[in-house]
């Protein structure tokens, strides 16, 4: 399993952008139904900050999900935005959980 967690910092003319960006990977997700393969996004209060929370079965389902069209899309137009605060990428370990993983 590969837990996955990139928070950053756009523009406030951005986010809204971002949002329909992350929107568009949500709706290619559902139409995929990857079983190995669970995604989601938060924004912060501050209206601009994103954080990225990705649970993939495996490598594979993590190239997967780096290969969507729509994934794609978000992380050129992310990186030609102009971020206040650039990605930072951690991958995490499972200690515990009311949820099954795979």
């Amino acid at each position: 399993m590969k837990i996955v967690r990139v928070q950053y910092t756009t523009t406030a003319a951005f986010a809204p952008i971002n949002q329909a960006n992350i929107a568009a990977i949500v709706e290619e997700l559902k139409q995929l139904n990857h079983p190995g393969i669970k995604y989601g996004c938060w924004l912060l209060p501050d209206g601009k900050t994103f954080m990225h929370f990705d649970q993939l079965e495996s490598e594979e389902a993590h190239q997967v999900l780096m290969s969507l069209n729509s994934f794609n899309k978000f992380a050129a137009e992310l990186l030609a935005s102009g971020q206040e605060a650039e990605a930072k990428l951690e991958l995490l370990t499972l200690v515990a959980s009311t949820e099954d993983f795979w």
